[in-house]
């Protein structure tokens, strides 16, 4: 096993390189860079932020010491493959470097990023498990029935719901023609001002819509598999086996049964859980007005902010990483039969 954990951590370096070189080398070759947004809003007199790409023809008429100077601010002075190696540099040292236009860490705006991707990602994690398990295991139960037809009905029309459609629906209906639910944002405005069960209640009344509009289609495949792995383990031998010896119908399934139905279930809570902390969903949190790391990513790309693409991804690529580690040594806790040796 250990040979086998120092292997995976061995081949995570050049799977890593590989990322990030590939990302840089795109990059290099995507018009309207900061340099270009920088020029362009000197030409305009906007100061030195910019929205949206621009080609090397916003240069024209620009004071060349201009152009160097922009090129110097931002880095591109130097040439490409130094310019890797030095990102190579820090990251290394767990860097993530400086936002261009809002001259900020990258660690810290996505840590400030966090707690709203945090809240989305963990309610719909703990939801989406809390109902599709139970939910899997009556199906397997009642496999055939009216309630397994009706259930697989619903729970299929649930998955074929787009989040963001589901959420315009909500938004409509519960935020705006009855008005049960607030438009926008994670808290009140007031919200720091009122009292801790006054700011729960508060929390709970903004978060239930777009929990709900990620939640109905994200548990869809894990009822289904509950379902399809009980199936599976209820029609073996031992299960007959344990049913001739008297045992009760609920000892068989909740002491037999459940532990091998759900390895493929439980292996996967490693990647589902640490990907709720890191997970934005960009089109839910456009939709509702919450500022979390979907929204940081995508802004990011469309200002051309290098440092944060590169940072953010360098760090979820690693998490990512990491947690497909995680997953496959939970075989191994989960059932003592699986050996990576």
């Amino acid at each position: 096993m250990a040979a086998y954990i120092l292997k995976r951590l061995a081949l995570m370096l050049p799977t890593l390189f590989g990322v990030l070189f590939l990302t840089f080398v795109v990059v290099q070759f995507v018009p309207g860079g900061p340099v270009e947004q920088y020029l362009a809003e000197a030409r305009a007199g906007k100061g030195t932020s910019a929205e949206g790409g621009l080609s090397y023809r916003g240069a024209q008429g620009v004071d060349p010491k201009r152009i160097e100077q922009a090129k110097a601010l931002y880095g591109f002075d130097k040439p490409a493959p130094e310019r890797f190696w030095r990102m190579l540099q820090q990251f290394a040292h767990f860097d993530l470097g400086t936002s261009f236009f809002q001259n900020r860490a990258v660690s810290q705006l996505i840590w400030e990023k966090l707690p709203v991707s945090m809240s989305l990602g963990l309610w719909t994690f703990f939801l989406s498990y809390l109902v599709a398990v139970p939910l899997g295991v009556a199906k397997a139960v009642r496999a055939g029935t009216r309630f397994d037809f009706v259930t697989t009905l619903l729970i299929l029309v649930g998955y074929a719901i787009p989040g963001f459609v589901l959420g315009v629906a909500l938004l409509v209906v519960f935020g705006g023609q009855l008005q049960w639910f607030p438009l926008r944002g994670l808290t009140s405005s007031n919200w720091e001002q009122m009292a801790w069960g006054a700011r729960i209640t508060d929390y709970l009344w903004h978060i239930a819509m777009p929990v709900t509009a990620m939640v109905l289609g994200s548990f869809a495949v894990t009822a289904m598999l509950t379902k399809n792995a009980f199936l599976e383990e209820i029609r073996k031998q031992y299960v007959v086996t344990a049913r001739a010896k008297g045992l009760s119908e609920q000892r068989v399934l909740w002491k037999h049964v459940m532990r091998n139905a759900l390895i493929p279930i439980v292996t996967g809570f490693p990647a589902a859980f640490v990907g709720a902390f890191f997970t934005g969903s960009l089109l839910i949190e456009t939709l509702f007005s919450l500022d979390g790391l979907g929204l940081l990513s995508y802004e990011s790309v469309i200002r051309r902010d290098y440092p944060v693409v590169m940072g953010t991804l360098f760090l979820f690529t690693l998490i990512g990483l990491v947690t497909k580690l995680l997953s496959d040594l939970c075989y191994v806790w989960v059932d003592p039969r699986v050996r990576f040796d």
